[in-house]
């Protein structure tokens, strides 16, 4: 490499160191430089945030009374519709419950009930959305009738999906010439519905299972006790 160095002139020696300091430029540039300037304008952006979400917290502090009265409030409501909820240990249990609900409801004067399915449950906390899609078939007061059944129940039942379609046809009058014939009475109007039905659960842990993470709770907090029975018995090795 030294002998390399040596061989060139003096001008090819500074086209060398040239390139030589560029190449050290853009490296720095590219190495230092850019990541410093962005650091910088990171740090100006927050300075400019920091004072907009202080005075964001500010506010929120000074609505802190009004924030926990909105949530009193809200507990109150939600207090009040506990009765309306359905219970149960798990969510199937509810589901069965809110089934019977609905049949009960469509027994009384409403369509026949052609098939019922349960949907997947949403859970949200301790609360579940239990959602039922039934299809029911009969005239447009039976399906009136259900909707009010539904809408007056004791429990929570929410109509989220209603999609309804007419099973009625025509029937052609065939008259011959010079004869006249009364359209006969159009028959009642038949109606073929799906419906997706909502009611919402609270489910609560069953006694048995609080009763046994209770007992793993106690076995947990008592870990000593074999290994004491387990020096008692080396010091009966000892004696004998």
């Amino acid at each position: 490499m030294k002998r390399i160095w040596q061989r060139l002139s003096r001008r090819e020696k500074g086209l060398v160191g040239a390139v030589l300091v560029v190449l050290a430029l853009v490296l720095a540039r590219h190495f230092v430089i850019s990541p410093l300037m962005e650091r910088q304008e990171w740090v100006e952006r927050q300075l400019e945030i920091q004072p907009q979400l202080l005075e964001k917290n500010v506010r929120y502090l000074g609505r802190k009374a009004e924030i926990e009265a909105g949530l009193e409030k809200a507990k109150g409501e939600l207090g009040q519709m506990e009765p309306q909820l359905f219970s149960g240990d798990t969510a199937s249990v509810s589901a069965s419950s809110v089934q019977e609900m609905i049949q009960a409801i469509a027994a009384k004067g409403g369509p026949q009930v052609i098939t019922t399915r349960v949907l997947n449950p949403e859970t949200k906390g301790s609360f579940t959305k239990i959602p039922i899609q039934i299809e029911v078939s009969g005239q447009i007061d039976q399906l009136a009738n259900l909707i009010k059944g539904l809408e007056a129940a004791e429990k929570l039942l929410i109509v989220d999906e209603l999609n309804v379609r007419s099973l009625f046809r025509p029937v052609p009058v065939v008259t011959r010439p010079g004869q006249t014939q009364a359209a006969p009475a159009p028959p009642p109007a038949g109606l073929r519905a799906s419906l997706t039905i909502v009611g919402f659960a609270r489910v609560r842990p069953s006694p048995g299972k609080a009763a046994g993470e209770e007992k793993s709770s106690q076995a947990k907090s008592k870990p000593g006790r074999p290994q004491k029975a387990k020096a008692s018995g080396e010091e009966e090795d000892a004696e004998e």
